[in-house]
């Protein structure tokens, strides 16, 4: 190795953070989740609030989160991680609080636990993660999958006038007035993954000001679910999911 190749503090661009353990991530290959985890990861990391840091994860996807962050980790009943992180803040209100669910989670099961507890403005972050289909339990329609989206429950596509049109949680949290900030984004390419970065930052900074509920949706692909390669997942992201929920603030706190 030449001088030119060693690594430095100087030098050094990219490092594990040490709010992610050493355990090797169950996510299939492409899959969003794993960004997002580093990303959060790396947040916490650089705000130094590890030891202040409970996070909470119901069943889904990210059921395994604990195995994951090195911060401490509740579980909670499917879709219940709301009501979960309410009582944890409610009793720990100088800790920081999120929760991390998908959108079967969220959005189906979880429905009542979201909307009320961000009507209340409960003073956590919730981190969201739509890719239209659960993902962990073999591929069933969820309430974000698109019209016309094909699933293992609508194997010819999601037929609006029979099964519903798809559910914006986002817009819908947006409006209830306990929610103080409320963002979508994405990590599927390099700039994206830092907006969305920042968005998380912002949303944890935020529970200092005791204002509300912070809501971060990250719409993410599913190659498994979804029957694509990473690559093609993303594509197809980009031109489908992406229209439906388009990526950006909704809801940001008042100058």
């Amino acid at each position: 190795m030449s001088e030119n190749n060693i690594i430095t503090p100087e030098n050094l661009v990219y490092e594990k953070t040490k709010v992610m353990t050493d355990r090797v991530l169950h996510y299939c290959p492409g899959c969003g989740h794993g960004t997002a985890h580093r990303l959060l990861a790396d947040v916490i990391d650089e705000l130094g609030i590890q030891e202040d840091t409970i996070g909470v994860a119901p069943v889904g996807c990210s059921v395994l989160a604990y195995y994951y962050f090195d911060v401490d980790m509740q579980e909670a009943a499917h879709g219940r991680a709301p009501a979960v992180a309410t009582g944890i803040k409610r009793v720990l209100p100088e800790k920081y609080v999120f929760t991390y669910q998908g959108d079967g989670d969220l959005a189906a099961i979880g429905t009542a636990e979201t909307i009320h507890a961000c009507n209340r403005g409960e003073n956590i972050l919730i981190v969201f993660i739509n890719n239209g289909i659960y993902g962990m339990t073999g591929g069933q329609m969820a309430p974000t999958t698109l019209p016309g989206m094909k699933s293992s429950t609508s194997p010819r596509g999601r037929d609006v006038a029979t099964m519903g049109n798809p559910l914006k949680i986002t817009e819908l949290i947006a409006e209830l007035p306990g929610t103080y900030y409320v963002t979508r984004q994405s990590v599927h390419t390099p700039g994206n993954a830092r907006k969305t970065r920042r968005a998380l930052k912002k949303a944890l900074e935020y529970q200092k000001l005791n204002k509300g509920t912070c809501f971060v949706e990250i719409v993410a692909n599913c190659p498994s679910g979804w029957k694509m390669t990473p690559v093609q997942s993303n594509k197809w992201m980009e031109e489908h999911m992406f229209p439906f929920y388009p990526l950006g603030d909704i809801k940001v706190p008042e100058k």
